[in-house]
């Protein structure tokens, strides 16, 4: 945990920078100024039995070594804990100096973390800039408006939104509850009666002109359906079955009625 706290971390001593190689690179790292160096590691008690570097083999505990060079510029150095003599061994940590700075190479578990956070970053800023340019015109839909910050139109652009805006309709700025009241009035409600027989009682008075006319057609074909009745022929009587029966003995036309 420690480590990871130190991934923010730099440290230089410019003095050393001429004298910078391959040989002197674990020297300069070994600096007391330098937040990256643990003084009880085996390099330390070797640098102050001096000893040879190699004895670092035969010893157990938290060491550091040089695992790439690439002179004057990268230099890549490991901290790693030895169980046992001529064993493997377990790395905690990498660095690297780059120029003479020194850093803290991140693990793996740190890279992710740290591109996901961008990543998710990004997207918020994204998605934030975007609901703000989001616009909606009545009279030309959703869009966008994408201006610079802090500047604001002037001239002739300007001149144009006013007298868009100038142009919107009171129908357009009134909410839905007009268009549901044209609805109503254009397609009223019937109220069908309770009782059998009884006709659908209106809710205009224009559907009840249409039902009044309609009331006076249907008493006009009725009347004329009684007229057609009267005037149609009815059963024949006993009078004029007779003369028929006579006719048809003599050989006499029938008179025609008169109507």
């Amino acid at each position: 945990e420690h480590e990871r706290c130190q991934l923010t971390l730099s440290w230089q001593d410019s003095a050393w920078f001429p004298h910078l190689s391959s040989a002197t690179a674990l020297e300069y790292f070994s600096q007391e100024s330098n937040p990256f160096y643990d003084h009880t590691c085996n390099n330390e008690v070797i640098k102050m039995q001096r000893l040879d570097p190699s004895h670092l083999a035969t010893m157990t505990g938290v060491e550091y070594t040089l695992v790439h060079a690439q002179d004057p510029i990268l230099y890549i150095i490991r901290k790693q804990r030895r169980h046992s003599q001529h064993q493997a061994v377990t790395p905690l940590a990498d660095y690297y100096i780059l120029s003479g700075t020194v850093y803290q190479a991140p693990d793996l578990c740190s890279v992710i973390n740290s591109r996901l956070l961008s990543a998710v970053h990004n997207l918020q800023l994204a998605f934030d800039e975007c609901r703000s340019k989001a616009t909606y015109d009545p009279k030309r839909g959703y869009g966008w408006t994408f201006q610079t910050e802090g500047k604001k139109k002037s001239g002739p652009d300007a001149a144009k939104d006013d007298e868009h805006l100038q142009k919107v309709t009171a129908f357009q700025r009134q909410s839905v509850d007009m268009l549901l009241g044209k609805l109503v009035q254009s397609y009223p409600h019937r109220v069908v009666a309770s009782q059998s027989g009884d006709k659908p009682v209106p809710a205009s008075g224009k559907v009840e002109a249409n039902q009044q006319s309609s009331g006076f057609d249907d008493e006009g074909s009725s009347a004329s359906k009684e007229k057609q009745q009267q005037l149609r022929p009815g059963p024949p009587t006993n009078d004029q079955t007779q003369r028929t029966a006579l006719n048809d003995r003599t050989g006499l036309p029938a008179k025609k009625k008169r109507i």
